[in-house]
C-alpha cells in the first residue's frame, strides 16, 4: 500500500483529467466506507455504477492507494555493446571523420529524419501521435559552465527496443563483413572510410568524438511507450532505464558531456557556425539557446516561380560569400535519369586576375539539404571553378562520414549533366543579349572558357562557340565569334585564319599580315599566349581548320583591292626593282643558309610578301615562346634552344635584290646584312629573346656605310640602315 502526501497527490491531481479526478475520490470511498454494498453510481460524473453508498469524501490528506507497481522504478540495465559496434565505434572516433565538428551535423541530419518521418505520419493519418500540438522544430542548448551541448528534436522518438537496436547493435545481416571492410579501408585512409557505411546510419556514434559520454533520452510518438535513457561512455557498454521523474515529451534529446579538448563545442557562437556550414538548409528550425539559425531558405528545392529576383540575389550573395549582385542563373531540376535540384550562379568578377590565388571550387554537395560536400571539385571541371551554387541529389551513396560521395561514376554522370547544361545556358545568353554576355561575361570569364578548350576535350567544340575574338575586318574593340566570321567569309574558304600577336597595331604592322590586306581575307586576332594553345587545340570548327597567318605555304588567292588603292599597288609595282628570277632566289637561298648553318633549316622564295624583306615561318608563336621561356627561366634558369628555322624570302624586295648581288661584290657586308635580316624576321615574329645582341651588328654597318665612297652602294646602304633603324626602334618598342 502507498500512502500519498498532500503535495503529491496534489500534483497526481494537477496531471489527471477529470475523469481520473472523479475516479480518485471514488476509490476514496472503496477504502473508507463501511455501508453495505450496493449499486449506488458514482456521484462524480464516472460513468460506472459502483457497490458503494455516498457518503462526504474525506479530505484529501487521509487518502490511500494501493499500487501493482513497485515503489521504486526499476535501476538501469547494462548492456554490452554488439562486437561489430565496439569496433564501429573505435573506427568512427579514430578513423572515419577528418573534422571533429560534424558530429552536428550528423545529429541535426538524424534529428531531421526523425522530424520528417513524424511529419509524414500526422499528414497521412497513420497513427495517433503522442504530444501533438509540439511544433517540429531542433532544440540545441550549450552550457559553457558545465562543458554541456544538448540536442533535443520532437520527431518520431524512440522505444525502449529501438534504443537497444538503433543505439546498442547493428542491426542488419553481413554486419561483420560490413566492419571488417570498413576496417581495411579506415586503415588504408580510404576517403570513403567504407563504401557500404553509409547505409546503415550509424552517424551518431560521431558523438563519441567529442564527448566523454553521451546520454539519449527518448521517447516514442506511440501514445503507450514510456520514455527511456541510454547513457554510454563509448568504452563497451551502456545503460537502459526508464526515464526519472517527470514524464518526458515526445521526441530525443542527446546530452553530450564534452571533452577536455572540445570544450569549445559549448559555445553558441561556434555551434551557429557549424550550423551555418553544414545545416542552414534543413526543413526544420534550428534553435540555439532558443535563438533560430537557420533562416535562409533552401531555394533550389523550390519552384523558381515563387521565388523573387531579390530572394535570389540574398541567396547568392550567402552561399558565394559575395556582395556583388550575380550575372547570370541557373536554377533546374531533374528527375531522370538522374535526380537533381540544381542552383548555379555566375558571378559579376573573379579574383585570380586580382592576383588573389587560384580560385577553389564553387559548388556544393547536398542531399537532402544536408551538406556532404562544400567546395565540390568532382560535379563540375575544374575550368568551371567560377560557377557558385548548390547541387543536391538523392541518388548519391554515402560514405559513413557523409564526406564524400562514393560513386565515382555516378559523379561523372551528374558531371557531364551539369557541364551540358552551363554551356546551353550560355549560349542562350549569348543569343538573346550578346552585349551583356560579351561585356560583362567574356570579358571578365572568358580565359575560363580557353581553359576548358584545352583540357575539355569533350567538350571543347561547344565551347568554342562561346569565344569571341577581335578581327580585322571589325573596328578595334569590337569582337565576333567563329559562326560569325564563317559567316562572312567565302563559302570555298575551308580554313579559320588567326594571328597571335601583343595588341592590334602590331598585328596590322606585322609582316604576316600583309598578304591577308591585300587579299582582304579576315583574320582573327589574338593577343594571349592561351589563344595560341586554344587554336592548337581546337584544330577545326564546323568542318574549317584552325590555320596561323605565320604557316608556310598559305595560299590566299588573288588579290580583292579596288579603286585607288589598285591604282597606288600597280603604280608601286611599276617604279619597283625587277624581282629576281626563281633561279636567283633558289642561288640565294642556298646561300643564305650556308653562311646562318645554325639558324637556318632553309630559305626559299614567297608570293606573299609586299612590305617586308623576309619571315620566317611554321615556328612555335612568340606568345607561346615568351611563355616557355618564362617557364623554363624559372626551373633551369636558361632559356630553351631554338631550332633551326624555315626563311621566305620576298623576291621583289629591294634588300633582296641587292643582296643577291652584293654577296659577290663584298661578302662580308654580305653576311652582315644577312644576319640582320634573319634577326629581322625573328624580331617580327616575336623570338629574338634579346634585341640586344643586334647592336655591334648594326654599329658595324653604320661604320661601313659612313666609310663607303661609291655613290650609288651609299645610296642603297642608306635604304638599307633605315630599314633596320625601323626595325630597332619596333624592337625597343
Amino acid at each position: 500500500m502507498l500512502r500519498i502526501n498532500p503535495t503529491l497527490g496534489r500534483r497526481l491531481l494537477a496531471r489527471t483529467t477529470q475523469k481520473e479526478v472523479s475516479c480518485m475520490r471514488t476509490a476514496s470511498y472503496l477504502l473508507n466506507s463501511l455501508t453495505p454494498p450496493g449499486r449506488t453510481p458514482c456521484p462524480h460524473a464516472c460513468s460506472q455504477p459502483y457497490p458503494v453508498s455516498f457518503r462526504p469524501p474525506p479530505a484529501l490528506e487521509s487518502l490511500r492507494f494501493f499500487s501493482s507497481k513497485p515503489a521504486n522504478p526499476p535501476a538501469a540495465e547494462a548492456h554490452e555493446f554488439q562486437a561489430e559496434t565496439r569496433q564501429l565505434l573505435d573506427i568512427v572516433i579514430h578513423s572515419v571523420y577528418t573534422d571533429k565538428e560534424v558530429f552536428l551535423r550528423e545529429l541535426i541530419s538524424n534529428a531531421s529524419d526523425a522530424l520528417e518521418k513524424l511529419r509524414h505520419i500526422q499528414v497521412t493519418g497513420e497513427a495517433t501521435v503522442a504530444d501533438a500540438s509540439l511544433p517540429l522544430e531542433i532544440n540545441i542548448t550549450t552550457d559553457e559552465e558545465k562543458g554541456t551541448l544538448t540536442l533535443r528534436d520532437t520527431g518520431l522518438g524512440m522505444t525502449k527496443t529501438e534504443l537497444v537496436s538503433n543505439l546498442g547493435t547493428i542491426a542488419r545481416s553481413g554486419s561483420k563483413a560490413f566492419v571488417k571492410e570498413l576496417k581495411e579501408k579506415a586503415g588504408e585512409g580510404s576517403a570513403d572510410a567504407a563504401g557500404i557505411i553509409g547505409q546503415f546510419g550509424v552517424g551518431f556514434y560521431s558523438a563519441f568524438m567529442v564527448g566523454d559520454s553521451v546520454e539519449v533520452t527518448s521517447r516514442s510518438y506511440s501514445l503507450e511507450e514510456p520514455g527511456h535513457t541510454w547513457k554510454s561512455t563509448g568504452s563497451g557498454s551502456y545503460e537502459i532505464g526508464p526515464v526519472e521523474g517527470e514524464a518526458e515529451e515526445r521526441g530525443s534529446r542527446i546530452t553530450i558531456h564534452l571533452k577536455d579538448d572540445c570544450k569549445e563545442f559549448s559555445k553558441p557562437a561556434r555551434v551557429k557556425e557549424i550550423i551555418k556550414k553544414y545545416s542552414n538548409f534543413v526543413n526544420f528550425p534550428i534553435k540555439v539557446n532558443g535563438e533560430v539559425c537557420n533562416t535562409v531558405r533552401a531555394l533550389w528545392t523550390e519552384d523558381k516561380s515563387g521565388i523573387s529576383e531579390e530572394q535570389y540575389k540574398e541567396f547568392y550573395r550567402f552561399i558565394a560569400n559575395a556582395y556583388d549582385d550575380p550575372c547570370y542563373r541557373l536554377h533546374f531540376r531533374t528527375d531522370a535519369p538522374l535526380d537533381l535540384k540544381v542552383l548555379f550562379f555566375i558571378p559579376s568578377f573573379h579574383g585570380e586576375k586580382f592576383g588573389m590565388g587560384r580560385l577553389e571550387p564553387g559548388v556544393s554537395l547536398y542531399s537532402r539539404k544536408v551538406l556532404i560536400e562544400s567546395k565540390c571539385g568532382r560535379i563540375l571541371p575544374d575550368w568551371m571553378r567560377f560557377v557558385k551554387g548548390v547541387v543536391d541529389s538523392e541518388d548519391l551513396p554515402l560514405s559513413i562520414s557523409r564526406e564524400k560521395a562514393q560513386d565515382t561514376a555516378l559523379l561523372k554522370r551528374i558531371e557531364r549533366v551539369l557541364v551540358r547544361k552551363v554551356l546551353k545556358q550560355l549560349e542562350d545568353e549569348a543569343r538573346k543579349d550578346p552585349e551583356k554576355y560579351k561585356e560583362k561575361f567574356f570579358k571578365e570569364f572568358g580565359y575560363f572558357l580557353k581553359e576548358g578548350i584545352c583540357h575539355d576535350f569533350e567538350n571543347a567544340s561547344r565551347i568554342a562557340k562561346l569565344l569571341y575574338y577581335e578581327s580585322s575586318r571589325l573596328p578595334s574593340g569590337e569582337t565576333t565569334s567563329f559562326d560569325e566570321y564563317i559567316s562572312r567569309c567565302d563559302p570555298e574558304q575551308n580554313a579559320i585564319y588567326f594571328l597571335c600577336a601583343p595588341n592590334r597595331e602590331l598585328a596590322e604592322a606585322s609582316p604576316y599580315f600583309e598578304a591577308f590586306k591585300r587579299s582582304n581575307k579576315e583574320v582573327i586576332f589574338v593577343y594571349n599566349a592561351i589563344d595560341d594553345f586554344v587554336m592548337n587545340n581546337l584544330k577545326t570548327y564546323h568542318g574549317r581548320d584552325f590555320k596561323t597567318a605565320e604557316a608556310t605555304g598559305l595560299d590566299l588567292g588573288p588579290g580583292k583591292k579596288e579603286g585607288e588603292e589598285d591604282a597606288k599597288d600597280k603604280a608601286e609595282e611599276s617604279s619597283a626593282p625587277t624581282p629576281l628570277t626563281e633561279a636567283e632566289v633558289e642561288d640565294l637561298g642556298k646561300w643564305l643558309v650556308s653562311t646562318l648553318p645554325n639558324k637556318l633549316q632553309d630559305a626559299k622564295a614567297t608570293s606573299r610578301l609586299y612590305d617586308s624583306p623576309a619571315i620566317v615561318t611554321d615556328h612555335e608563336s612568340g606568345a607561346l615562346r615568351r611563355m616557355m621561356r618564362m617557364v623554363e627561366q624559372q626551373s633551369m634558369g636558361q632559356a630553351s634552344f631554338i631550332p633551326k628555322q624555315h626563311l621566305e624570302l620576298n623576291p621583289r624586295h629591294p634588300i633582296i635584290i641587292r643582296l643577291h648581288s652584293l654577296r659577290t661584290e663584298d661578302a662580308e657586308l654580305a653576311k652582315v646584312v644577312a644576319e640582320q635580316i634573319f634577326d629581322n624576321a625573328m624580331v617580327a615574329a616575336g623570338l629574338l629573346d634579346d634585341s640586344r645582341v643586334m647592336l655591334p651588328r648594326l654599329n658595324k654597318l653604320m661604320e661601313r656605310l659612313v666609310q663607303s665612297a661609291n655613290k650609288h652602294r651609299h645610296k642603297a646602304g642608306f635604304s638599307l640602315i633605315g630599314s633596320f633603324r625601323c626595325r630597332l626602334t619596333a624592337v625597343a618598342i
